[in-house]
């Protein structure tokens, strides 16, 4: 297998040897392009203040990211993520209160939940990712309105709770030492433990790999679980950087994480796939927001946040139609 061979490094070999490693190049250039783009043209862009702030919102989406590209690596997908993400924050704003250790349990028990019903009815009732993924979604986002009782829960502030989401750590943001740590764990499970040759494999082809001898159920179970539970921590940090519980939040959250899974060169047809370009698909995808909410306090331009959307989405489908043309260009050289 060849994609099995090409992971050589945290965002897989820079040198340019096959269309992935073009793809996962990109992404990098794309990011050091925009963050000096940004440092020249806007004061305060390169101040730590602008940095720290990105990187603690940023942290959730990077989460939720790593959990999809796991996902689609087996060729599956994660559409629950978005609302996971949601309930969870609603769970551990209501439990707060007792604990912030109860508020972070909460919030991650409602992940790992919804990661097991995804995986379960995948596994044992073998019904499409898309399907089950979906049914899940609608379910968690009724769930978290329900409990939430349609509205925002407010958060306590007397345990500590809001130190996971606002608080820092060595000058640096406690969010962004949590995505830290997780994207370590997932490079150290995909690169270096025969887990991440099961996932990649499970993606080149189910069947072929269930014929190998596999654990291919146990692996997708693992999966989605690590989605839910990364969504549920996600949506742990949602709630305590903000101060409340908020069961629509989530809502666009999965296409997000998509985008950064695609945008870090990882292919939607699974059996490929990187960390590292992961997490910088999805910091380049933040950074964009970042510039734009620049532009508009030097009064050039005025766009709202559903222009911004739209600048967005008109930007993936420009580094998306890029890549295809260089790995293109690659296969015809």
């Amino acid at each position: 297998m060849n994609a099995l061979a090409s992971r050589l490094s945290f965002l897989g070999p820079l040198a340019p040897r096959s269309n992935i490693d073009l793809a996962r190049l990109g992404v990098v250039v794309a990011l050091i392009a925009l963050i000096l783009f940004g440092g020249l043209r806007y004061d305060g862009f390169l101040s730590a203040f602008n940095a720290l702030s990105f990187l603690r919102y940023n942290s959730m989406f990077a989460l939720i990211a790593l959990g999809m590209a796991l996902v689609i690596m087996t060729g599956g997908i994660d559409l629950s993520v978005g609302a996971t993400a949601a309930l969870a924050s609603v769970v551990a704003a209501l439990l707060s209160p007792y604990h912030w250790a109860a508020g972070l349990a909460g919030g991650l028990a409602t992940g790992l939940a919804v990661g097991v019903v995804n995986g379960m009815v995948i596994t044992r009732l073998k019904i499409q990712p898309f399907i089950a993924t979906l049914a899940a979604m609608l379910a968690a986002y009724g769930t978290g309105l329900l409990l939430a009782d349609n509205q925002s829960v407010s958060v306590s502030y007397d345990t500590g709770f809001t130190e996971i989401g606002q608080g820092d750590f060595l000058g640096f943001p406690i969010p962004a030492w949590i995505a830290l740590i997780v994207y370590v764990a997932g490079w150290i499970a995909l690169e270096r433990h025969p887990v991440g040759r099961r996932v990649l494999a499970i993606g080149d082809g189910e069947a072929t790999a269930t014929l190998m001898g596999l654990k291919v159920e146990r692996t997708l179970m693992g999966v989605y679980i690590t989605s839910g539970v990364l969504a549920g921590l996600a949506g742990v940090i949602l709630a305590s950087q903000f101060g409340a519980g908020q069961p629509i939040e989530g809502q666009g959250w999965e296409l997000i994480a998509i985008a950064s899974v695609v945008v870090g060169g990882t292919l939607l047809t699974g059996g490929v796939g990187s960390v590292g370009a992961t997490l910088a698909g999805a910091l380049l995808l933040g950074l964009v927001f970042n510039i734009l909410n620049f532009e508009n306090g030097l009064g050039w331009i005025s766009l709202s946040a559903y222009w911004q959307s739209v600048t967005r989405g008109l930007f993936l489908l420009g580094v998306v139609i890029l890549q295809a043309k260089i790995a293109g260009a690659r296969s015809g050289a």
